[in-house]
């Protein structure tokens, strides 16, 4: 797939690893960012050149619905959408103190069924175009999950079976390309509260990011996730006790 003369959309642009997609992409492309901090996106925006925002809470069904109406007036030749907003909480299921079905109801209603709205209404506007991509964030808890992040895990499997489905669906109607990255941790603020500076830089999911839609690679698994993948495969056992392992 082309990887300029573009225009894309990035949900969560605003900072961490979104930023950086919006800033390489920007460079060949015309980029359109959003998020629920206005402040940050103009922030973001103002370091950028070709880009510009859409200040929209993704959880929100009106908020999703103007932005649309907006990408179809403005931005009708948009063509590539990168789904990477997400929130994550970090804790344990053994925690008495905290309501675990109103966090994993946040979760996955961010990382879920945000991307599942978002993309069905921007589905119409995508096949208008010669060529068009769903680009979705997933995460290496996809595989297997980690007992700080139960239920952000299972919101990234929900997506990993999502895009597979959703991939399999369109090739059969329409020319629209869907790629799922998968990366490990993550140096962000995001990733702060389990070690994210252990983690590696967002420069290099936005990187593979561009790498695959160049090399039509639907799945791409960045850095470590790579080799934790065919551990994944050759033993689901040994993967899952990894990612539990006490650091």
């Amino acid at each position: 797939m082309k990887t300029s003369n573009n225009t894309i959309l990035v949900t969560g642009g605003g900072s961490g690893i979104g930023f950086e997609i919006a800033k390489l992409f920007s460079q060949n492309n015309k980029v359109i960012i959003t998020g629920r901090d206005e402040e940050r996106l103009k922030k973001a925006t103002s370091q950028l050149e070709n880009v510009s925002f859409i200040a929209t809470d993704i959880t929100d069904a009106k908020s999703v619905k103007k932005l649309v109406a907006r990408l179809e007036s403005e931005f009708p030749e948009l063509n590539v959408v990168v789904n990477n907003a997400g929130i994550a909480h970090y804790y344990k299921l053994s925690d008495e103190n905290i309501d675990a079905y109103e966090l994993a109801f946040q979760e996955i209603q961010t990382n879920y069924l945000s991307i599942l709205r978002l993309t069905q209404l921007l589905t119409p506007q995508l096949k208008k175009q010669t060529e068009a991509a769903f680009v979705n964030i997933s995460s290496i808890a996809a595989f297997a999950p980690g007992f700080v992040l139960p239920t952000y895990a299972v919101s990234k499997a929900a997506l990993h079976s999502y895009s597979q489905v959703l991939r399999v669906t369109l090739e059969k109607v329409s020319d629209i390309k869907v790629f799922e990255i998968m990366p490990p941790l993550v140096n962000t603020d995001f990733s702060s509260a389990i070690g994210g500076s252990n983690g590696i830089s967002p420069v290099q999911v936005a990187t593979d990011l561009k790498e695959a839609l160049e090399n039509n690679e639907f799945e791409k698994h960045v850095g470590s996730t790579a080799d934790f993948y065919k551990l994944f495969l050759s033993s689901p056992a040994d993967a899952l006790l990894l990612m539990n392992t006490e650091r």
